[in-house]
């Protein structure tokens, strides 16, 4: 792993105790040029978190609030009449930065989660018949609460399948909580002001290293494999698209890349199985599946497909 990005991971455990597989996760998600999910009940640490890492890339950062009174222009932008020039203006919304924050986004209307859509796969909008582009690298880390469900919108299957990753937090154990407690009895522990800890340039320069990794054919296999017994699993409330195949495998090839390998091999997709494929395979209440939640799926697929 980069000395830079080790600092980021290091930054992240630091601000979030207890929080060294989220925080990975986070880094996965930056060098593969995905978009992340992190899930969980309110009050762990989702949005410091997903702030965190934004602060620490020197480039362009917004957050936004998910209400249900939120508009699609609100998030994406809007043109104004200028009399005197007689001419409309584009003014340009928050997505126009190189790491968006939708905070708890389960709590819009499925009109304004659908905005999103293109942004985080074609990196542009579409606005009166006129195409901006977006900045490069555009990152989206969206947070939203899975336990609660009351006035909240469960987000549509296309825009869950286009999260590379999705991260789970939960209650840490006690020993965690002791100090956590420890560490905000200091009242300055609140106030962080953070500096930047990598270039927007070298990020991208990262995701191209990444997608260097060699993938052999056998792995190809064993990816397609592990899809395809995803889709066969009775009950299955979404479906396992090529996207997600091809998600599973950048994830394992960063996954090589941070341990300094050359190839992928096949623990490397195991490791990153789960944080791919389960918010794809389970609905975002955690409904189980015959009585299994996802992540159990998860584990039940990687135990019937044969390892390369």
């Amino acid at each position: 792993m980069s000395n830079k990005l080790e600092s980021i991971r290091n930054r992240l455990i630091d601000v979030i105790i207890g929080s060294e597989e989220p925080s990975y996760l986070m880094i996965l998600g930056l060098i593969t040029d995905g978009h992340i999910l992190i899930q969980g009940a309110p009050g762990i640490g989702k949005t410091t978190l997903a702030e965190t890492l934004a602060k620490s890339i020197n480039g362009s950062f917004s957050r936004v609030q998910f209400t249900p009174d939120i508009l699609s222009s609100d998030l994406l932008g809007y043109s104004i009449y200028h009399q005197g020039r007689e001419e409309f203006e584009f003014v340009r919304g928050p997505v126009f930065s190189n790491v968006l924050l939708a905070d708890e986004i389960n709590r819009t209307s499925p009109r304004v989660q659908s905005s999103l859509l293109e942004c985080m796969n074609e990196r542009q909008v579409s606005i009166d018949g006129y195409t901006h582009k977006l900045s490069l690298p555009f990152m989206v880390i969206a947070t939203q609460n899975n336990v609660h469900s009351t006035g909240t919108f469960a987000l549509p299957e296309p825009q869950l399948d286009r999260f590379m990753l999705s991260i789970s937090m939960g209650i840490p154990d006690p020993e965690t909580q002791t100090k956590i407690l420890l560490k905000h009895s200091n009242e300055e522990a609140e106030s962080r002001d953070f500096d930047p800890l990598i270039e927007l340039e070298e990020i991208i320069d990262f995701q191209s290293q990444v997608k260097l990794i060699h993938v052999s054919e056998n792995i190809c296999s064993y990816i397609t494999e592990i899809c395809d017994c995803a889709r066969r699993k009775k009950g299955m409330t979404h479906s396992i698209s090529s996207r997600a195949a091809i998600s599973l495998m950048r994830a394992s090839q960063a996954v090589a890349w941070l341990e300094d390998n050359k190839a992928v091999y096949p623990e490397d997709v195991k490791s990153v199985v789960g944080s791919v494929l389960s918010h794809r395979i389970a609905s975002s209440e955690d409904i189980d599946i015959g009585g299994v939640s996802g992540a159990e799926l998860v584990i039940e697929i990687l135990n019937e497909v044969d390892v390369p």
